[in-house]
């Protein structure tokens, strides 16, 4: 199996005291996805370039203290793309591809951190340039290989996504333009939502964030934002998917799925 998770970090010196290196080495994935690191090289020299035994390569936002994305991986890539070649978005440090191209498959892992856009207007219309830009890329990317995009992608796409899907249908996440872009990344461009392909109804049990506002995580008032979007030769090996909630190391919950094939 190569077990591939995927978790929005909410900055990796804040999970690290959560125990999540502990935990990565007792889960052994072949590959983890991180989002939201919050550091700079400096930060992870000598400390997290290696977690739980896997080697760590990064896309950091030049913004300190934001953003960020990684791919710790057992095994070495054959070659590491940092950024998708947006002047505006790779200077937040949101796309990192590490390309595993041997006799026996060829296909990517990708890291990726869709901007957020509920903070106001201004950083809702940068997610919206953001997913018009990201569309091409991964249409053209799926015309020349395989690959599974791991992240959070701040889109809850059904209404089964999320425990108040009513009361949050003009808010940010679940407008109706970001879930059509999802709509139409697995309609037109057949990118599979590996999660939904093997739990198709599963709904409380989806989520993997919550607000840190209230009692939303004791109560379970979630979103399901975090993805595994693969082509579909890819996702038809996906066998099992787990979501971690016994510890909260982030306000997302780390996916874990395995899929039936070696490297």
């Amino acid at each position: 199996m190569f077990k591939l998770t995927s978790l929005n970090l909410n900055g990796i010196r804040s999970a690290a005291t959560k125990g999540v290196e502990a935990w990565l080495a007792r889960l052994a994935p072949d590959c983890i996805c991180v989002q939201e690191i919050k550091a700079q090289m400096p930060d992870l020299a000598g400390r997290f370039e290696v977690l739980a035994g896997m080697r760590g390569h990064f896309h950091l936002a030049e913004k300190k203290g934001y953003s960020g994305v990684g791919i710790y991986t057992r095994h070495e890539p054959s070659a590491v793309i940092a950024g998708y070649g947006s002047e505006e978005f790779d200077a937040e440090g949101r796309y990192l591809e590490a390309r595993f191209d041997t006799p026996r498959r060829k296909f990517s892992v990708i890291s990726c951190y869709f901007p957020s856009g509920s903070s106001g207007p201004e950083r809702q219309e940068a997610k919206y340039r953001f997913l018009a830009e990201f569309y091409p890329v991964l249409h053209r990317l799926k015309a020349e290989r395989d690959f599974v995009l791991c992240g959070d992608v701040n889109v809850a796409h059904q209404e089964i996504d999320l425990k108040n899907w009513k009361s949050n249908q003009k808010n940010s996440g679940f407008l109706p333009e970001e879930r059509a872009w999802v709509s139409k990344v697995t309609g037109e461009l057949q990118l599979v939502d590996v999660y939904r392909r093997l739990k198709p109804d599963t709904t409380g049990e989806a989520y993997t964030w919550w607000s840190n506002r209230g009692q939303a995580y004791a109560k379970n008032v979630g979103w399901r934002l975090d993805y595994h979007l693969a082509t579909p030769s890819l996702a038809t090996a996906a066998r099992t998917a787990a979501i971690y909630k016994d510890v909260k190391f982030s306000d997302h919950a780390p996916l874990t799925i395995d899929y039936d094939f070696e490297i």
